[in-house]
């Protein structure tokens, strides 16, 4: 069975183990059934997530122009303390980034391949820790818009990480934390115009990913480059397709590529 389309980031559903989807524009494929299956993915032509051509994808699924143009790829989205909608000042679309910016916000602390902090929006609790391949996450400060989440981040940079890192997400080299402690630990870093909104009491959230295999040295796959790739799936976990001969996929790096998948 073959399916083509665009690729964007995997829609997930909260279960234990998570749910994965692959939603093209007429199919969608539960990928946790390709679990232990060879599948064939076959890079067919670029297609911007915004204008629709065939234009090389520059970042985030779309082409340089679109990237530098389209109101869902402003500095803001990666560095929530630049968010400006509060103040009614626009950054390239004032509407859509009132729409975005002004609604509740998560500051939470994920760990991954280790205790990082991170801004989501409300809304997007707990698929945003799915996303980052997060085994345990906790809430630590909720705030009415992205500004102020963002500056929270910014304050609690110092003392604890955000970033992870990949390779020790997918090889589930982690050990377990205490983040109600962490939560604790943090408190006091808290900037003051947030103070308010800290979380004083709730339980971290647990992950169970679907995973047969982890990768011990996990290699990443260009499929522009090889074009095509045939391998055993034998684990999803945050946005990454795990194979058995330690190839990785990471479909959300990849938005804005057609592709074919095959189900051998």
């Amino acid at each position: 069975m073959t399916y083509q389309g665009v690729l964007t980031k995997m829609e997930t559903e909260f279960t234990s183990p998570i749910q994965y989807y692959l939603v093209f524009e007429n199919d969608f494929i539960n990928m946790n059934q390709l679990l232990n299956k060879t599948i064939t993915i076959q890079f067919v032509k670029y297609q911007c997530l915004n204008c629709g051509l065939d234009k090389p994808i520059f970042r985030q699924g779309y082409d340089r122009q679109c990237f530098y143009d389209v109101a869902q790829a402003g500095d803001w989205i990666m560095r929530p303390e630049l968010s400006t909608a509060h103040l009614d000042i626009a950054d390239r679309d004032l509407e859509y980034e009132k729409k975005v910016q002004l609604q509740p916000h998560i500051v939470y602390l994920a760990n991954s391949s280790n205790v990082k902090v991170g801004v989501t929006r409300k809304s997007q609790v707990p698929t945003r820790w799915i996303d980052q391949g997060a085994h345990e996450a906790i809430e630590i400060v909720e705030v009415p818009n992205r500004y102020l989440a963002g500056v929270t981040e910014v304050a609690l940079k110092d003392y604890v990480a955000d970033k992870t890192n990949w390779r020790s997400m997918l090889k589930n080299d982690i050990k377990d934390e205490n983040l109600v402690e962490w939560r604790e630990r943090l408190k006091s870093y808290i900037p003051e115009e947030a103070k308010d909104y800290f979380i004083e009491s709730n339980t971290e959230t647990n992950l169970e990913f679907p995973v047969f295999k982890y990768p011990e040295k996990p290699k990443s796959l260009n499929i522009v480059k090889q074009h095509a790739y045939t391998g055993k799936l034998v684990g999803i976990k945050g946005q990454y397709l795990i194979f058995e001969d330690e190839t990785v996929f990471n479909v959300r790096a990849n938005e804005g590529l057609v592709v074919q998948i095959t189900i051998h």
